[in-house]
């Protein structure tokens, strides 16, 4: 890694953009020391992948608010759900390995603990189930624990018995067919491979993912142990007031107890992107994370969209990436990996407050390193073309809108609003630049425009052309 990368990593964080109330339009160029105090985030490590290298690591701030404790790029930091997705490729290495089967009964694997009856009804879920969130589990995520506090053993989580501070994890919903996030469901998955391997969480992960790729500052210890307080990053929920005790305690350890730094996640991820590309299968073979990174469920197999086996999905071509985010008492993680470019960042913060800077980061990222671009592209629509789209159209709900041809797009009319621009993404579908609105058309078999669906803030009205 060469100086000339580090300083490429520097000049992104002189320009970082804060998001604005509207889609691609940002606040002014900040440095990165001015958001973190605007943010209130003490520290934080980065680290940038490209060409399938390390192409930068950096670390600013200090481990703890108002103490001359300066972050280094050895400094540790809790990546929240990110723990989930490196679980996971454990477990693709134990499928690999023929140790586990991913559509066997996880009550095969547990002792301890069994997936409760419902009634007389016993679910059958899987670890492919519950790696891709369709398990039908309940409890969403973990607030963790004080290191003050007694801490619950896994058995106590998943029944929801003191001192846990969590729900009974229990199935609620059919298993394998949609789509639900469940921490409670990587918390039983962990308790499995434990008691069906007898092993240890910690050593465990240390044998199949930190000793193989050489992530040396990495671990899962929960509580962290006092000989490694002096590299860890203070929690900080909000205000720059650090956590009492300083270090939380995450017993779900596979949900969201991975301390880690920037650089060994970047490891990671660039073991599984060379692995995807077939340059070295030393770790995965390609084959294996192709499984990993696949839809899960019948109705994702066109989606550009879905959940894989402990990864989300998205993009396509060149902008096709896997990632994760991570959140934890008083720490934030993101980790966004490109499948075939071999380009991806790591940014963990000991912040809540900053989780805007977390986006800022990545962004700049994006843009010192060319990252492919998978934002909406503009499409170029004949003049000709575009009077199929003009005419009135209504809703259900009396929304009344006309749409007349303009140079370059169209433009809305509705009551007695100013006319609103809109330009082509696709022959069928248009986007505002003064509005975060999309218009999709739809077409009968002759081509011909039959209504349109408005879409913005989550809300879609569809409205027939007359």
């Amino acid at each position: 890694m060469s100086e000339r990368s580090g300083e490429r990593l520097k000049r992104a964080m002189q320009n970082l953009k804060a998001d604005t109330a509207f889609r691609d339009r940002y606040a002014n160029a900040a440095t990165l020391e001015d958001r973190m105090a605007r943010t209130h985030t003490p520290a934080l490590s980065i680290a940038a992948i490209d060409d399938f290298k390390l192409a930068g690591v950096e670390a600013f701030g200090v481990h703890e608010a108002g103490v001359s404790d300066i972050a280094g790029k050895n400094s540790l930091f809790l990546a929240g759900s990110i723990s989930k997705p490196v679980f996971a490729t454990a477990i693709m290495l134990l499928l690999q390995q023929g140790v586990i089967d991913l559509d066997e009964d996880i009550n095969e694997y547990l002792k301890s603990w069994k997936v409760p009856a419902n009634n007389g009804w016993q679910p059958r879920i899987t670890l492919r189930h519950i790696l891709s969130h369709t398990a039908g589990l309940t409890v969403h995520g973990f607030r963790g624990y004080l290191i003050s506090e007694a801490i619950p053993t896994l058995p106590q989580i998943l029944n929801g018995e003191q001192p846990a501070n969590s729900p009974k994890v229990e199935v609620n919903i059919m298993p394998g067919v949609q789509f639900r996030y469940s921490g409670g469901g990587t918390t039983v998955a962990q308790l499995a491979i434990t008691e069906h391997l007898n092993e240890s969480f910690p050593d465990l992960m240390k044998r199949l993912v930190f000793e193989p790729l050489g992530m040396n500052n990495s671990t899962f210890e929960n509580p962290l142990p006092a000989d490694l307080h002096a590299m860890a990053a203070v929690a900080h929920p909000w205000k720059s007031v650090a956590l009492k005790g300083k270090y939380p305690v995450y017993p779900e350890m596979a949900a969201a107890g991975l301390w880690t730094t920037a650089e060994d996640l970047a490891k990671f991820g660039i073991a599984l992107q060379k692995s995807l590309s077939g340059t070295d299968a030393s770790y995965l073979d390609k084959s294996t994370l192709e499984t990993m990174l696949s839809p899960q469920l019948a109705k994702d197999k066109e989606a550009s969209d879905y959940d894989g086996l402990g990864f989300f999905c998205s993009g396509e071509g060149d902008a096709a990436v896997f990632e994760h985010g991570g959140w934890d008492e008083g720490f934030i993680a993101d980790l966004t990996l490109y499948r075939s470019s071999g380009k991806g960042a790591v940014v963990v913060i000991n912040s809540n407050e900053g989780a805007p800077l977390v986006g800022e980061i990545v962004k700049a990222i994006a843009e010192e390193y060319d990252w492919p671009d998978s934002s909406k592209k503009k499409c170029a629509v004949k003049l000709s073309d575009l009077d199929i789209y003009a005419g009135n159209y209504e809703s259900e709900q009396s929304l009344r809108i006309n749409l007349e041809v303009t140079k370059g797009g169209l433009l809305l009319n509705y009551e007695r609003q100013p006319s609103i621009f809109f330009e082509a993404s696709s022959e069928t579908s248009f986007f505002s630049g003064s509005l975060n609105t999309e218009l999709n058309f739809k077409m009968n078999d002759d081509g011909a425009v039959t209504a349109l669906s408005l879409q913005q803030a989550g809300t879609q009205i569809e409205a027939q052309k007359s």
